[in-house]
């Protein structure tokens, strides 16, 4: 889960911030949603107008009829009332929606970032520090006409984005509230703040609807992800999704004249005691794989929440070394973009 909805999340100190950049020369669709980015609009209102994101909508509920939109393919008809792992089902189930200040700052900016947290999850994190809605189901169910309004209110209240917070397995209903939002004048850059384990099909099902992808790159191993989260093939699945976004928006962090995102990819990775989140291997993947100036937020903010709690080796903050250890593997790798917290955020007291 990437954004908090309680406590106060520590603004990372810039490593390089994004440029004002201009469209990078590509062919075909990817060419159009950015030259649509650039121009201050975003892509869904194209693909409104067109027809294609009615087609998106009708192929995501297909898709619910055997939900496959994370990478477990529970294969369950969440239409007709059945349940899979996440245990949501045919209706949205909403948290909280609120203006939320301590994002990346091309996100917040200086009035805020409209999220909108969405209950229930694709995995189980033992420290999750969100795990009342995540695991514990607390949320309100609502129609997607509702979900459509929560969009318009966050934009009448200044916000720079409307901002997605666990959204995996709310894909087809997030699509299905944009023509009702769209028609209501909603016109803010859509943001996908998941955990990284989203279906290849799902991350395709946004291209052109989403403009900026801010999920997380958790884990370097399989076997640590299954344990400590639940996810089962975290790694391959992850890489696959972050190259499907990568694909989609490109490397560059598209930013407008006050310095607020309106396009591009923002990859999430939060630092584990015992180096258990494989920080070294996970940025070398990225640098590697993708490219060295993908902007990367390094997160120090670990603490024991939920059943980390007295546990041996997740009962703790990180520790000053630890910390010290990703960020020298971050330099080795030279990894160009992002924010990395300062370790003063998350000390260990």
């Amino acid at each position: 889960m990437g954004a908090r909805a309680q406590g106060r999340r520590a603004r990372p100190a810039a490593v390089k911030a994004g440029a004002l950049v201009k469209p990078q020369t590509q062919s075909g669709q990817a060419l159009t949603h950015q030259a649509t980015a650039a121009a201050g609009k975003p892509g869904y209102l194209q693909l409104h107008a067109s027809g294609e994101l009615q087609r998106r909508i009708e192929r995501a509920y297909e898709i619910l009829q055997h939900c496959t939109l994370c990478p477990r393919e529970c294969n369950v008809d969440r239409l007709a009332g059945e349940q899979g792992y996440c245990r949501a089902g045919a209706a949205p189930v909403v948290a909280s929606w609120n203006v939320h200040p301590w994002e990346e700052p091309p996100i917040s900016g200086t009035r805020g970032s409209g999220t909108i947290f969405f209950t229930h999850c694709t995995g189980r994190c033992l420290f999750c520090q969100n795990y009342p809605i995540s695991q514990l189901g607390v949320g309100q169910q609502v129609t997607v006409e509702r979900l459509a309004a929560m969009m318009l209110e966050l934009q009448t209240r200044g916000c720079h984005n409307i901002n997605l917070v666990t959204p995996t397995h709310f894909v087809p209903q997030i699509l299905a509230a944009l023509p009702a939002a769209i028609e209501g004048g909603l016109h803010l850059p859509l943001v996908y703040n998941s955990s990284g384990y989203d279906a290849v099909e799902t991350v395709r099902l946004l291209d052109g609807v989403v403009d900026i992808y801010l999920p997380d790159a958790k884990y370097a191993d399989n076997a640590i992800a299954r344990r400590l989260s639940g996810f089962r093939g975290y790694v391959e699945a992850n890489r696959a999704a972050l190259r499907e976004m990568y694909r989609q928006v490109g490397a560059e962090l598209l930013l407008d004249e006050n310095g607020l995102a309106v396009r591009g990819l923002i990859i999430r990775h939060m630092v584990l005691p015992e180096g258990l989140a494989g920080t070294g291997q996970v940025l070398a993947w990225i640098a590697g794989e993708l490219a060295p100036y993908v902007h990367i937020s390094l997160m120090a903010q670990y603490f024991p929440a939920h059943k980390a709690v007295g546990h041996p080796v997740l009962g703790r903050k990180i520790t000053h070394e630890e910390y010290f250890q990703a960020l020298t593997a971050f330099d080795e790798l030279q990894l160009e973009r992002g924010w990395r917290q300062e370790y003063c955020e998350a000390d260990e007291e």
